[in-house]
């Protein structure tokens, strides 16, 4: 897979993992960054709702801060109904392997800021409830950056308490890595 374009227009191709698409355009001042794949199983011993989903992730950035819009498909039919929390986080993701994901991105934390806020002005919160048709939607507008590295999407068990920012158990992750 490929990167092509980056912010103002320069031209660059970054190889990437096969199993992660990603693309980048310029567009007005924004860097419109996508990725779609299938979710990476937590637990693959057991069965799960995300066991056959794919995601697409799209990050635009502009310089008064990102929105994320979040597609997850075949969810099991199971799930119907119920909110999931997902958010950034700042490590990589891999199959059975939740730690690898490390906390939420936190743009306070990045910044060095202390006390460090938990919240959707400081975090990327992508919650999402599933339809019949086994879809989930989100969207986000937040006021910084997500800086590149190997960074994830994870879906958690429950939809995220806004007091503490915690979802419950991680079930599945979405690569996101420029």
């Amino acid at each position: 897979m490929e990167r092509k374009g980056l912010r103002g227009g320069a031209a660059a191709v970054v190889g990437l993992s096969a199993t992660v698409a990603l693309a980048a355009t310029a567009v007005a001042g924004a860097a419109v960054l996508r990725f779609a794949d299938g979710l990476r199983d937590y637990d693959t011993a057991a069965a799960g709702p995300f066991d056959h989903a794919t995601a697409r992730l799209q990050l635009v950035e502009r310089p008064d801060g990102t929105t994320a819009v979040l597609h997850v498909r075949g969810i099991d039919a199971s799930a119907a109904g119920r909110t999931f929390g997902a958010h950034v986080h700042n490590g990589a993701c891999g199959t059975d392997a939740p730690a690898a994901a490390l906390g939420h991105y936190n743009a306070d934390a990045h910044a060095g800021h202390v006390p460090v806020v938990v919240s959707p002005q400081t975090e990327v919160w992508l919650d999402f409830t599933v339809d019949a048709t086994g879809a989930g939607d989100s969207s986000t507008a937040v006021r910084f950056p997500v800086q590149a590295g190997a960074h994830s999407v994870v879906v958690h068990a429950a939809p995220t308490d806004p007091a503490t920012g915690l979802a419950g158990a991680r079930l599945a992750c979405l690569p996101v890595e420029w």
